[in-house]
């Protein structure tokens, strides 16, 4: 478990009775640590931003639920983690972005001079699964151990591992252009 210190922890306390001066002091410190987990996750900052929102929303409504506060950290990520899963499950290709990508795909072909340029890492993010992209967040970007990443998103500790090293050998691929 993360350390939690005593000032964060009794914040949380009072957010839990109901302050708002408090919750708003969560999401002042919380907020870029879900808004980083969301862009990586979604790949595009609008939708990053309203996952964001709705995170914090869900949180208040349920932070007095809240069992232990030194899990504050994992619960608010667990949170983010789940509504960035739905709103991957309701993005669905229409001809239209079917179409865009196409563009897009033929524009970079052109410009492409070197068949070993290389992508950005939100490029080869975006190209991951779900699952590998998650625990890759999680643990590189974030911080995250392996058993906080297993209780977060509700998996063995083995997954967690064999996702991780899943997830670093097709990004580095992807940043190859390997396929």
């Amino acid at each position: 478990m993360r350390v939690v210190d005593e000032e964060l922890k009794h914040i949380i306390h009072r957010a839990k009775r109901g302050d708002r001066e408090a919750f708003a002091n969560l999401v002042q410190r919380f907020k870029g640590h879900v808004y980083r987990y969301a862009v990586g996750m979604l790949g595009d900052r609008m939708d990053a931003e309203d996952v964001s929102q709705e995170t914090f929303i869900k949180a208040y409504y349920s932070v007095s639920s809240l069992d232990n506060e030194y899990a504050f950290s994992s619960w608010i990520i667990r949170i983010a983690a789940n509504l960035c899963k739905d709103r991957l499950k309701k993005r669905t290709n229409t001809p239209e972005q079917e179409m865009n990508e196409e563009q897009n795909k033929r524009i970079a072909d052109q410009h492409a001079t070197d068949p070993l340029e290389k992508l950005s890492i939100e490029e080869g993010l975006s190209r991951l699964s779900v699952g590998h992209r998650e625990v890759l967040l999680l643990h590189e970007i974030q911080g995250y151990n392996y058993e906080e990443i297993a209780e977060m998103i509700d998996v063995p500790l083995g997954t967690v591992k064999s996702r991780l090293f899943a997830a670093r050998i097709n990004l580095r691929k992807e940043l190859r252009r390997e396929d």
